[in-house]
């Protein structure tokens, strides 16, 4: 988990190795002060030698010097290192994410992925700077520091070892305390992350449904979790400053009671005591210092463990060891194919069918029923779990993947416009696109009208996830996106199901027309929208239960005709998607 976080040091490793000696440089002259103070007085003041005060004096100041520069510097370089290592580090799980199936996706939740790369790299981050400084400062000061004291007086010594237990074994005890309530945060952050990514996408709904009350609720209820539990962790890390005082003016009472003894009777002097002292406060100190770092790197654990879940892993839909890269034609064929979700039980299940280059086939079925997931496993969204799908009569499999989803073009059932213009949009499709290109499928899409109307046409601003455009509008740009591309295969997922009948034949017929060529497959809940299909495929709980043309259809399968009868004689009612 170390090594895979570490190599996105990379350029600033120097700099993150230039840390910690600046550290000890600054140790070294703060462990060098108090000694020198120690003579200002025994040698300076108390003998009242002004020249011995002015040289010692100088001495000090060069030293105070130098360690504020060396931890000055230190501050810069770990500043910089773990500022660019954080950087690296999203950037790294950003690209990791890039390559991942659906199914991956499925594994590790949006919201979790959200919260990796924010509040996880952040603490990582934190935690990364304070090793940096603090974790070579606090044992470099230690040992510096108990030298010092040894060298100074064994017997004053002596006391630290008493009160050294005492304050190891409470720090201990509050640290574990408070671990548990530190690692359970970040999981109601995942939860909380859920709850506003719902409510945000989902504004207009609740807003429709005067929903407002419970969505504040839900949202106050994760809040107030978290908040509970930060306050118990902190609660417990509050003990921490009462016990350090007690151990630190504990032991300056006893040793400032052994000292003046020592002073008394000549074996000592005010300098090494005061000395002696300031040593103390920094082992001490230090001792804070480690506490401070087995807290934040027990946090930083948790979130380095889960930051590590998205390196480890393995993106299950990759290319083979060599893939086509030429499709021959848009023939698709179906052998024998079932599938599943993780390990649930299958939702297709013996899928077996045979469609022709140039041809469009309908696919109707309830909800559930299985339509969706048959149709992504054409451009390998998802790998079949057991049979064959075969493009051009290649498997899906043995294709380059950047080649396969070139060439079939998803208008995928959530349609998804990105913040940017209405031309930045259509270049997803083709990223080289012309105007001409752009407007030609605009108008196949029945877009046109409506875009020329907008202030700026393929200027106009759309906002993120289309939201200032119309279901319809929104539909119809994103099959202009698909078309664009001048695909071989092209799949609507009930795509027109927010665009007028009258629109959506205008649609079906620019396909004919214009792409004679292109393999079509639509999946609908209107009869309407595929009865004139080549072929259309009725799908029931995951298995076909009919295949044939509109008339063969009413004829032979009870479930096409229960649909076609509850639309033409009910009204044209739609079942839900």
């Amino acid at each position: 988990m170390i090594k895979k976080l570490a190599s996105s040091i990379r350029e600033y490793k120097w700099l993150a190795m230039l840390t910690p000696l600046l550290m000890v440089g600054e140790v070294y002259f703060e462990i060098m002060i108090p000694y020198y103070m120690a003579d200002l007085i025994d040698l300076g003041i108390e003998a009242g030698n002004m020249a011995e005060i002015r040289s010692i004096g100088l001495r000090l100041a060069v030293m105070a010097l130098c360690s504020m520069m060396c931890g000055t510097l230190a501050a810069v370089t770990a500043s910089k290192a773990s500022a660019g290592f954080a950087s690296n580090l999203r950037s790294d799980i950003f690209h990791r994410v890039q390559d991942f199936s659906f199914s991956n996706i499925d594994h590790i939740s949006a919201s979790g992925l959200v919260t990796r790369m924010t509040t996880d790299v952040t603490n990582v981050q934190m935690a990364f700077s304070m090793l940096l400084r603090m974790a070579f400062r606090a044992p470099a000061t230690l040992i510096f520091a108990g030298i010092m004291v040894f060298r100074i007086n064994h017997s004053l010594a002596s006391v630290i070892f008493y009160v050294l237990p005492v304050l190891a074994i409470g720090i201990l005890l509050i640290s574990k305390g408070a671990f548990k309530w530190f690692r359970r945060m970040f999981d109601i952050y995942d939860k909380l992350n859920s709850v506003v990514q719902e409510n945000v996408r989902g504004i207009k709904v609740v807003k429709a449904f005067v929903r407002e009350k419970d969505e504040i609720e839900k949202f106050s209820g994760v809040a107030g979790d978290l908040y509970t539990t930060n306050m118990r962790a902190e609660t417990i890390m509050a003990f921490m400053s009462p016990l350090m005082n007690i151990c630190l003016y504990g032991c300056m009472l006893i040793i400032s009671w052994l000292g003046a003894k020592l002073i008394v009777s000549g074996s000592l002097t005010t300098g090494l005591l005061m000395s002696f002292i300031n040593y103390v406060m920094q082992i001490l100190m230090s001792l804070m210092m480690l506490s401070g770092i087995m807290v934040m790197m027990t946090m930083s654990g948790a979130a380095a463990k889960r930051i590590s879940e998205v390196f480890d892993e393995q993106p299950e839909i990759v290319n083979g060891a060599d893939p086509v890269r030429e499709m021959a034609d848009s023939s698709i064929v179906f052998e024998n194919v079932s599938f599943a979700y993780g390990d649930g039980g299958n939702c297709l299940e013996d899928i077996s069918f045979r469609v022709e280059a140039g041809m469009t086939v309908g696919i109707i079925g309830g909800t559930g029923s299985g339509k969706t997931s048959l149709v992504q496993l054409i451009p390998r969204l998802y790998d079949a779990g057991s049979g064959r799908v075969l493009v051009g009569g290649t498997d899906v499999r043995d294709y380059d993947l950047n080649v396969l989803r070139k060439n079939v073009s998803m208008v995928l059932q959530k349609n998804i416009l990105f913040s940017g213009s209405v031309a930045d949009n259509l270049r997803w499709g083709k990223e080289d696109a012309t105007e001409e290109e752009m407007w030609r499928a605009l108008e196949m899409a029945q877009a046109k009208d409506f875009i020329s109307s907008f202030e700026g046409g393929l200027d106009y601003w759309i906002e993120q996830g289309g939201s200032n455009v119309s279901g319809g509008q929104r539909q119809r740009l994103c099959i202009a996106r698909a078309l664009i591309s001048e695909p071989k295969i092209l799949i609507l997922d009930d795509s027109t199901s927010a665009v007028d009948t009258h629109t959506e034949s205008l649609i079906r017929k620019a396909f004919r027309e214009e792409m004679p060529e292109l393999t079509k497959l639509i999946i609908a809940q209107r009869i309407s929208s595929v009865q004139d299909a080549d072929m259309i495929i009725v799908l029931d709980n995951g298995r076909i239960s009919g295949m044939g043309r509109h008339d063969e259809l009413l004829e032979t399968n009870e479930i096409y005709r229960e649909v076609y009868e509850s639309q033409t004689k009910g009204g044209d009612f739609d079942e839900p998607s």
